[in-house]
This record gives C-alpha cells, sequence and structure tokens, in this order.
C-alpha cells in the first residue's frame, strides 16, 4: 500500500495549526486538576506547536509504509490489512488469527503484539507457537476511510477477508473496545471458522433479568454506570449526533487532537502522565492519520449504527473464549456476567496496562493470547 500525504495537504496542516482560535481562557486550575474540564489547555498548545513545527509526519510516513500491507477489495468495499507470516519453522501449518483494534486507535496499535505473535522466537518464546497474523484497517477507520451501507457488518467483511484472501479455513481472533464487538460478532456467526476467541472487553445480555444478578455482576454495573456518568459523554455525543461532532473535528486539527489525547491520557494507565506510555510522537501519528484520511467521522459511525439498530447484537458465542482485563480499562465484568453470553475458559487479571493494552504492554497481551491458543492449534 501506498501512503503517500502530497505536500499541499501537509502544509495546509500547519498552517491550520499555526492559525489556532483558542478558547477563552479559564481561571487557572488548581495544583493536580488541569484535566479536571477536559484537555489541558497548556499540553494542547505544547502539542499542537509540535505538530505545527517540529512533528515528522516524513519519518513517520516511512516507517508506516514499511510495514507487511496487503489490499483487498471485498465487492466494492476496500479494505487495507497487514499480514505478519509466521516464522519459518512454523508457517507451513500456522494457526491465522485476525486482530481487531478499538476507537480511537488504528491499525497501528497491533504492530507490536503482531510481532511477537508471528515471531515468538525473537521475544524469547518458542518457534513452534508462531501465528500467522492479520490486522485489517478497519472500514472508516485510517488506512481504510471508505465505510460500506449500514447494511454490511464489519464482522462479515473480516471473515471474508479471512477466507477468500488470507486463505484460512481456520483461525482465532482478538479485538479489544468496539473490536471485541467485531469479533465477538465474528465468533457467534462463523463458529466453523472461529476456533478461539480472546477479548479484552465483552457484549453484555440483550434480554437481562435483573434478579439473577450476583453481587459481583451488580458491583460490575455499579462501575459502569458511574463510568458512563464520569467519561461516557463523547459515548453519547458519538451514538446520538455524530455528524454534529465531527464537523468541528474534520476542521480542526487542534479540535481532533483535543478529543484524541484526552482519551489516551484517560484510558491508559499512565497515572495522570500521558507520556509515560506514549511520546508525542505516538499520539500526533495517530491524529495525523484521522486527519490526512478525513476519517473521524466515518471512525464514528460504529457508535450511531450499534445505537440505532443496525448492528447485529450478540445473543450467544459458542467457541472457546478467553478475556484478559487490564486494571485501567473501561470495565471489568466478573466470570459470571462473561459466562452469560460465552464460554470462558481462560480469565485473566493483568498487574498493569490500560484500555490501549496492545501499545502499554504487548508482551503481556502476546502471552496470553498465545497460552490461550497452544491447546486449541
Amino acid at each position: 500500500m501506498t501512503i503517500d500525504v502530497p505536500a499541499e495537504q501537509l502544509a495546509d496542516l500547519r498552517s491550520r495549526l499555526r492559525a489556532t482560535r483558542w478558547t477563552a481562557a479559564w481561571p487557572a486550575p488548581q495544583p493536580g486538576h488541569a484535566w479536571d474540564a477536559g484537555t489541558d489547555p497548556g499540553e494542547l498548545r505544547r502539542l499542537v506547536d509540535h505538530w505545527a513545527d517540529g512533528y515528522d509526519w516524513e519519518a513517520q510516513q516511512r516507517r508506516i509504509a514499511a510495514l507487511p500491507w496487503r489490499e483487498s477489495d471485498l465487492d466494492g468495499t476496500p479494505l487495507a490489512y497487514l499480514q505478519f507470516d509466521a516464522e519459518a519453522s512454523g508457517h507451513a501449518d500456522a494457526l491465522p488469527i485476525v486482530l481487531v483494534n478499538g476507537w480511537p486507535s488504528s491499525a497501528l496499535e497491533m504492530v507490536d503484539v503482531a510481532r511477537r505473535l508471528s515471531t515468538p522466537s525473537q521475544y524469547g518464546g518458542d518457534a513452534a507457537d508462531a501465528l500467522t497474523v492479520v490486522v485489517p484497517a478497519l472500514p472508516g477507520f485510517p488506512f481504510s476511510p471508505a465505510r460500506p451501507a449500514h447494511t454490511e457488518q464489519t464482522h462479515d467483511l473480516l471473515h471474508r477477508l479471512m477466507a477468500d484472501h488470507v486463505g484460512a479455513t481456520r483461525y482465532a481472533a482478538h479485538g479489544g473496545d468496539l473490536g471485541a464487538g467485531i469479533a465477538s460478532r465474528l465468533a457467534e456467526a462463523h463458529p466453523e471458522a472461529v476456533v478461539g476467541l480472546h477479548l479484552l472487553a465483552v457484549a453484555g445480555p440483550v434480554d437481562l433479568d435483573a434478579s439473577t444478578l450476583t453481587p459481583a455482576e451488580q458491583a460490575y454495573l455499579d462501575e459502569v454506570a458511574a463510568w458512563n456518568d464520569d467519561e461516557g459523554g463523547y459515548q453519547h455525543e458519538q451514538e446520538s449526533r455524530p455528524l454534529t461532532l465531527a464537523a468541528g473535528l474534520s476542521d480542526s486539527p487542534a479540535g481532533l487532537l483535543a478529543w484524541l489525547v484526552e482519551k489516551y491520557r484517560a484510558w491508559s494507565d499512565c497515572g495522570g502522565d500521558v507520556s509515560t506510555r506514549f511520546t508525542d510522537d505516538d499520539l500526533l501519528t495517530v491524529a495525523s492519520l484521522y486527519w490526512f484520511t478525513n476519517s473521524i467521522a466515518t471512525s464514528f459511525r460504529p457508535y450511531w449504527e450499534f445505537n440505532n439498530g443496525f448492528t447485529t447484537r450478540v445473543r450467544r458465542v459458542d467457541v472457546p473464549t478467553a478475556v484478559a482485563l487490564f486494571p485501567h480499562d473501561l470495565g471489568h465484568p466478573p466470570r459470571e456476567w462473561i459466562e452469560r453470553l460465552y464460554p470462558l475458559v481462560r480469565y485473566t487479571e493483568m498487574p498493569r496496562g490500560g484500555h490501549f493494552a496492545p501499545h502499554e504492554e504487548p508482551a503481556l497481551l502476546a502471552e496470553d493470547v498465545t497460552a490461550f491458543l497452544r491447546p486449541l492449534r
């Protein structure tokens, strides 16, 4: 795949950044509370300045272009994907796995994990565990910004990708965040092909009898409700009025960056200092990808489609399922909640990491996926 942002687009981005119209000043926050009302204006200014006059997009573009990209056309829906072939000793009979990212990420988030899974001997593992790893650029996200009609289900597109383009009759699936929903629907719809499902988040039952909840399940639902009250405003907007929001974020790179960086700070295991988990270049590359592909609006569509009944609901998954919970991710369902919809065979509570676990803790994640799939190969 060719990644080549024209010079005039890069110049336009830098011009917009330098001409940012900043919000009116608020009273200075108390020490330690700069992020309480949203993205810290001082930190945003620093990042915008670096994005305009220091960040090397061309270097990132070369790094991205060097990855093992492939392209497919699924009956008119273009889909880019990465394919990391299993190391030579295990390539002939290596099990394929599809890794599905969430929001506000991209396929790049999965690269470190993909390398560890496809060439485990380079990371102290056993070459016999090598997997062929496929990382699709989700429709509507960077690298595959075009999104098909509402009636086309992403999980069906990914099955066709794996079957028709990768040539896999049996494969595993992994997902987090909205990628967990896609992977769950994939396993539910194609149990003959999906040999194992590894998740960082799970679907909830469509019809729930509250009288059957255990204390642990009720505590989990209380946790979810508290999170929604404090953090869920973005989701409500993206589910209900995404185009209103997208109009501003598609026109203002500073606004786009503010929307994204708040999530990377709030949802990662960074202790309030996002730089402990993401470099400036990490954050600005994510923002640049959404900017240059103009895909922030299309990345919102899965939220709106789910909220408006276009997305298939998960009813029951019947393939072996593993769930890994990272302490700073958005939810921590107990075993019995997961077992309402999934045949749970592995449940791992990780010692550290957050919502962006493939980037934050790729070694922990790869080790858990490998251990889960070893008896299922």
